[in-house]
């Protein structure tokens, strides 16, 4: 696998992520307000699950296509892709901090 397939796949990778985050937000903070009047319980458990099912997708996002590599027996690439996916999320959550403390978006 090419060095710019690496970078772009990683960033798709990223990106996915992101996406996926955003979704979960935009859910969970509309959800807030229905779920203010539901039992605490069934509550507790629909967060865990929301967790759980995150971390699997998650994971999947970021982890898929490095394993792939890595049962290839392509380690190095595999280790490349993985760098690069985190590194592209280290910089979108920057990105996001930076835009959240300066109140560009709101």
């Amino acid at each position: 696998m090419k060095k710019t397939s690496i970078v772009l796949t990683s960033f798709l990778q990223a990106i996915g992520t992101l996406i996926y985050v955003m979704i979960v937000v935009v859910i969970m903070n509309s959800g807030t307000k229905t779920l203010d009047q539901t039992d605490g319980a069934l509550v507790g458990v629909a967060v865990l699950m929301l967790l759980v099912v995150s971390a699997a997708i998650c994971g999947f996002l970021v982890f898929g296509k490095p394993v792939i590599l890595f049962l290839e027996n392509k380690k190095k690439e595999a280790l490349k892709m993985l760098y690069f996916t985190i590194g592209w999320l280290a910089l979108f959550t920057i990105i996001i901090l930076v835009i959240a403390r300066t109140g560009l978006i709101r």
